[in-house]
């Protein structure tokens, strides 16, 4: 029931640190084990999705994202990847993943792709009709 609320938020602390008050007498800092390091904060959740363990180890090294684990990762993702827009490709590395070998995961990557294709038949059937 809160997988459609959560929306694309697949982790919470920038949500914690918007609406920590003390973050309000915080100041940019130079310090760049405190930077966003990966392109973490302007990558696709499709390509985050796609990370192997491997790549979610090295790409996480020294960040707090690294406590949850890869398979909260990838349950978190496919969260976010079922309450995106349809697309191919979404529904093609759900589909990919299906048998990961963890029943939470599979739990939530069935119901991304039951979202995905249910987005694709809601749009397809308000489409027109033409004769071409």
């Amino acid at each position: 029931e809160f997988r459609p609320l959560i929306g694309n938020r697949v982790y919470g602390c920038d949500d914690c640190q918007m609406c920590c008050p003390w973050n309000r007498f915080a100041k940019i800092t130079d310090e760049q084990h405190f930077k966003p390091r990966h392109d973490l904060e302007s990558s696709d959740i499709l390509d985050l999705f796609n990370w192997s363990a491997e790549e979610f180890d090295k790409k996480t090294l020294g960040s707090p994202i690294r406590r949850i684990g890869y398979a909260r990762w990838l349950r978190n993702m496919a969260v976010g990847l079922g309450n995106a827009p349809y697309h191919a490709d979404t529904v093609s590395a759900l589909e990919d993943k299906l048998a990961y070998d963890d029943p939470m995961v599979r739990e939530h990557i069935t119901w991304a792709l039951t979202q995905q294709k249910s987005k694709c038949v809601n749009a397809n059937a308000a489409a027109p009709i033409t004769n071409k």
